[in-house]
């Protein structure tokens, strides 16, 4: 797996809702992740990617190496190859062939497995000798820390480092590193009681689940349906590899994409709280086939079923939040075994539909405005989404006008709108029905701002044949309606 626009993207993004104060500084980065140029590619010499990997010890010293081309002291770090699997495993393998040090003397530090903990934009001078021209380095930091007391041995790369030095915070080479190591709190875990688990989902839409060994007060959750996963040893150098570690382990499981989903936390029999990083993968084979050295048994379940197993409430939420950002897909019946799902039966009488007004705005070369929800987003988190609003005491026109006001800073009149789809959904069995109305503007006046950032970290042009991946799976459906001329279409109801 390279690394692709979206996971950067995503990943900028992130950074950004706990930094908003940034975007403007970080604006040459937006601005290159527009163009078509791979920004990863050292080759991008209008500017391109770096990844950094900020190193603190248990004395609270921090890592630096000298850099023998620029004659500067900095983190380790440097550029991307085409076999790195993510921004943070950049890091790491850039501090390993600097240093020496081995990957499993660092963790990451809780809280930023996947997010970066600063970014920084510094200008390269041109080298005419190697054809380069004068660039600039957008340069992702992640932040680890050591495992024990004792220095780790060290193996300098000759070629490109004359030394390392453990400085302390206050003398930190970097003005916007050291601001915020200055006002970083103390971990609240132990690197050893990380921990990594598996969201693992096929083509019909349903989840892989273990059911647990019923030993209380031996194992965790005990009898009850979890997610495949476990704790970090010393050998795994990033919780990736922990995770691969433990599937392989508890079920002779080989997952050739593990995306980063999310970090949740949870409560141990002490009552203290561990870090857990949720990855996502697609399989879709068999769980009887597999050796389960653990546990009870495998089985895929549908979202919808759910509440009939005794399962923690947040890995049902997790469940959930993750489905909601997958686009509808459908496998051949040939790639899984053959199963027939209970669903309850229908319910009798009236429900009441909640009614949601959505916009498709489109501009004159056929792109459409999408914005990515912030990751504490109780619905769709770090996912993209059309803008969007649930009707209050108003009809639903009234309703976008203001919410394209409030969200977006854009004004349209009222008789610049058409409807142009109508989706009848449901997000799970239960839930109550919601009528999603799409309209088009046909002319409006501003240009898209975020008004809202604890709700829109980002608004953005998409290419409806091209959009992201991580777009809000009714949403997919609509716009693909709205491109056919259809006028209706449910998602979400049983079959």
């Amino acid at each position: 797996m390279s690394l692709s626009l979206d996971h950067i993207l995503t990943t900028v993004e992130t950074y950004l809702a706990r930094h908003p104060h940034e975007r403007e500084h970080l604006g040459a980065l937006l601005g290159a992740l527009e163009r078509p140029t791979h920004i990863a590619s050292p080759s991008t010499f209008i500017g391109h990617i770096t990844c950094g990997a900020v190193v603190i010890d248990s004395l609270g010293r921090v890592l630096h190496v000298l850099h023998l081309t620029s004659g500067k002291v900095l983190a380790p770090g440097g550029h991307a190859e085409p076999s790195d699997e993510s921004l943070a495993g950049t890091a790491l393998r850039r501090l390993h062939q600097e240093t020496g040090i081995p990957l499993q003397a660092v963790a990451p530090w809780p809280g930023y497995e996947t997010v970066p903990f600063d970014i920084d934009i510094h200008d390269i001078d041109a080298h005419p000798g190697r054809a380069e021209p004068g660039h600039q380095h957008f340069d992702l930091r992640f932040l680890f820390r050591l495992h024990t007391a004792a220095e780790p041995p060290v193996v300098l790369q000759e070629e490109e480092v004359g030394g390392i030095e453990w400085r302390p915070v206050d003398r930190v080479v970097s003005p916007s590193l050291r601001d915020k190591l200055l006002k970083l709190p103390p971990p609240k875990t132990d690197p050893e009681r990380a921990n990594a688990s598996a969201l693992i989902y096929n083509d019909h839409g349903e989840y892989l689940l273990h059911l647990r060994d019923y030993f209380p007060g031996r194992i965790w959750e005990p009898g009850m349906w979890s997610l495949l996963g476990g704790g970090r040893e010393p050998q795994d150098a990033t919780l990736e590899h922990t995770l691969r570690r433990e599937l392989a382990e508890e079920a002779g499981l080989a997952i050739a994409d593990l995306a980063p989903f999310g970090t949740e936390y949870a409560r141990d029999d002490a009552g203290a709280s561990v870090p857990i990083t949720i990855y996502a993968g697609r399989w879709n084979g068999d769980p009887r086939e597999l050796r389960l050295t653990e546990g009870v048994m495998l089985s895929w379940f549908a979202p919808d079923d759910l509440h009939r197993l005794r399962i923690a409430p947040t890995t049902t939420d997790l469940v959930r939040r993750h489905a909601a950002g997958l686009p509808a897909r459908t496998a051949p019946q040939s790639a899984l075994a053959p199963r027939k799902l209970h669903r309850p039966a229908p319910p009798h009488g009236t429900v009441l539909n909640v009614i949601g007004v959505h916009l498709h705005l489109e501009r004159p070369d056929g792109t459409v405005l999408l914005g990515l929800r912030h990751p504490d987003s109780a619905f769709a988190p770090s996912t993209w989404h059309v803008l969007a609003g649930h009707c209050e005491q108003e009809n639903a026109i009234a309703c976008l006008l203001r919410e394209a006001r409030e969200e977006a800073g854009l004004h349209i009149e009222r008789q610049d709108v058409e409807l142009v789809h109508v989706i009848h959904h449901v997000d799970k069995a239960g839930d109550r029905p919601r009528i999603g109305l799409f309209f088009r503007a046909r002319t409006w006046s501003g240009e898209p701002e975020l008004r809202e950032p604890d709700k829109c970290t980002q608004w953005r042009f998409w290419d409806p044949a091209a959009l992201p991946d991580n777009l809000v799976s009714y949403t997919r459906q609509a716009i693909a309606k709205i491109q056919n001329g259809d006028l209706y279409s449910e998602s979400g109801w049983p079959a």
